[in-house]
């Protein structure tokens, strides 16, 4: 499959290097030009690109970028791309540590992969946001292998939906059902599953608990949780890009 991705970072290219290494075909970009990707290219083998050119490329759009940076892209990204290419988004809103305060998310109004949706203006697909770059490269493992992972794949589109559960699975990992793209608050920072790799019954069973519209208890329990995580994040002098 060709695959395009804008995003260089830490979920980007390991996701770079995982899908060339299953035989597909990648181009990868960044914000500072092709021409700086030399390092990215060598390690993952993935094509360095211009965010049009990875948009262009083929079946399927990841896009792992800073949250803010998201109305950045440019306004004819999906000039010419299908309708029916998926858009994954691997976004986490970090408020203090990196894009500020955005009041839809903030008052709970529009979940973090709605917000981007309403950016693009394309659908999305949320997948990726919730593990760590390191295990998402490294810790996937065959079908049925004790502590596979699960990761969380919440959709409005369910043809673009099953598109990416099957490469979440050719990843190594257990697609689990996240329902819409409206109950994607449920794998967002601040919940219980958040880079925490729970296997697929203990999440599917974590996500039932949860219910499908978020309370506001829920939604201020889940900020008060992710601010606790972002302090811990500075105070350890991890930088978000």
């Amino acid at each position: 499959m060709n695959i395009g991705i804008i995003g260089a970072g830490q979920i980007g290219s390991a996701l770079a290097g995982r899908l060339t290494s299953l035989g597909h075909s990648v181009k990868i970009a960044n914000s500072r030009g092709p021409e700086t990707l030399g390092d990215v290219a060598q390690k993952t083998g993935a094509t360095p690109a211009t965010a049009r050119e990875a948009a262009q490329y083929g079946e399927l759009l990841v896009v792992t970028i800073p949250l803010k940076n998201i109305p950045d892209l440019p306004k004819d990204l999906f000039e010419g791309v299908a309708a029916d290419v998926p858009v994954i988004d691997t976004s986490n809103y970090y408020p203090m540590l990196r894009d500020g305060s955005i009041r839809e998310l903030e008052t709970g109004s529009l979940t973090e992969s709605e917000w981007v949706q309403q950016h693009l203006g394309r659908p999305v697909v949320k997948v990726f946001n919730n593990i760590l770059a390191e295990h998402l490269e490294k810790n996937g493992q065959p079908v049925g292998a004790p502590g596979r992972i699960g990761l969380p794949v919440a959709a409005d589109d369910e043809a673009a939906k099953r598109k990416v559960m099957d490469l979440v699975e050719q990843l190594g990992f257990d697609a689990v059902e996240g329902g819409t793209l409206h109950e994607s608050w449920r794998q967002q920072p601040g919940t219980a599953i958040y880079c925490t790799d729970w296997p697929e019954a203990e999440m599917r069973e974590y996500l039932r608990s949860l219910g499908h519209e978020r309370t506001e208890e829920q939604h201020s329990q889940f900020l008060a949780n992710h601010a606790e995580q972002e302090k811990q994040m500075e105070a350890q002098g991890i930088k978000l890009k």
